[in-house]
């Protein structure tokens, strides 16, 4: 059986039905921000992104470009927002910067408001998401089998895509967009295709690596709702991970996460001080230390912490072993 287009389709009605309510909204954007829409356009984007790797590299990389502008649009509002509300509740930064701030995440709700209509996704007919469905039922899908082994393949360029991204910065990260939050963003999608692909990929347990692992596999992680794979469902060939190896890729996608945000406020109140104070980027980044109340070496400290993390969990080789083995199992032994 061919269970591609199944899963997008999981997906699609979990955004047509949030649509549907968001049109009536005197705001759609806002209200698709505040209703999480945000998660099923990332498991798209991920499916997207995955088929893409495997064939029709055309035709999925197109359907990735349209859910990951959603997504994208989405990702800004929070992030404005975010940091919005974190400034608000911070009595050293003026009210002009988290007046720029709200500013600003109004004005990516807008922007927002726009893509969705000029991109039709919420005009009469829903346009976009019928030429979605039209394009994704001519695809040509692989049967599970052949489906398994080249995932199993894309996961392991992925690895070896993130070995040299870290290897390209030497080990040290040195900037925190491009470098911290990239990282980030790679090793994430690791953690986003088990859920989009709904079951065909399972945690496994060889019983070796729990000595290991030990540090990473606090109870937040390993009770973390992310981490509990899909219901195997009919499906019969399976991609299996190292349970204890995922939980130490949860806990490092957490970790570099936390570190992000407090790295990225710097840039946020740079951002607005250049912006409404005029200030230069330089003159801009100095305030900002100021502002938040940190030292000139709190960058430096965070970039080091990242890349301390990075750097053990890469060495210690927990990344290249957390393909475990392909295999055909009976659905109900899985669901069990």
């Amino acid at each position: 059986m061919k269970k591609g287009n199944s899963r997008f389709e999981h997906y699609l009605k979990k955004i047509e039905a949030l649509l549907e309510d968001a049109v009536k909204d005197p705001n759609p954007a806002l209200w698709l921000y505040s209703h999480n829409a945000r998660t099923p356009l990332f498991m798209l984007e991920g499916l997207s992104r995955l088929y893409e790797g495997l064939h029709n590299k055309k035709k999925f990389g197109k359907l990735k470009e349209h859910f990951k502008l959603l997504e994208d649009g989405i990702g800004q509002i929070d992030y404005y927002e975010y940091y919005a509300k974190i400034f608000l509740e911070s009595p050293t930064i003026p009210v002009h910067v988290r007046e720029y701030m709200q500013a600003q995440a109004r004005e990516k709700v807008q922007r927002l408001n726009d893509v969705l209509v000029s991109e039709k996704w919420i005009t009469e007919g829903k346009k976009r998401l019928a030429k979605i469905k039209k394009s994704l039922n001519k695809a040509d899908w692989m049967n599970q089998k052949e489906e398994v082994f080249a995932i199993r393949s894309f996961y392991e360029k992925e690895i070896n895509s993130i070995h040299s991204f870290v290897k390209q910065a030497n080990g040290q990260f040195t900037h925190m967009e491009n470098q911290v939050h990239e990282f980030r963003r790679d090793v994430r999608w690791l953690s986003i295709y088990p859920q989009a692909l709904q079951g065909m990929i399972q945690l496994s347990n060889s019983g070796l690596s729990e000595n290991a692992t030990a540090f990473y596999c606090t109870e937040d992680i390993v009770n973390s709702p992310y981490n509990v794979m899909p219901d195997a469902g009919d499906q019969h060939w399976f991609l299996l991970l190292e349970k204890n190896y995922f939980y130490a890729l949860s806990w490092v996608i957490a970790a570099i996460g936390d570190l992000k945000d407090q790295g990225l406020q710097v840039f946020a109140v740079t951002e607005a001080l250049q912006q409404v104070d005029q200030l230069s980027q330089e003159e801009a980044h100095q305030k900002a230390f100021e502002m938040l109340g940190v030292s000139a070496d709190f960058e430096t400290n965070i970039l080091e912490k990242a890349s301390g993390i990075v750097h053990e969990y890469i060495d210690n080789g927990y990344l290249d072993r957390l393909i475990y083995h392909t295999a055909y199992i009976k659905a109900s032994a899985v669901s069990e």
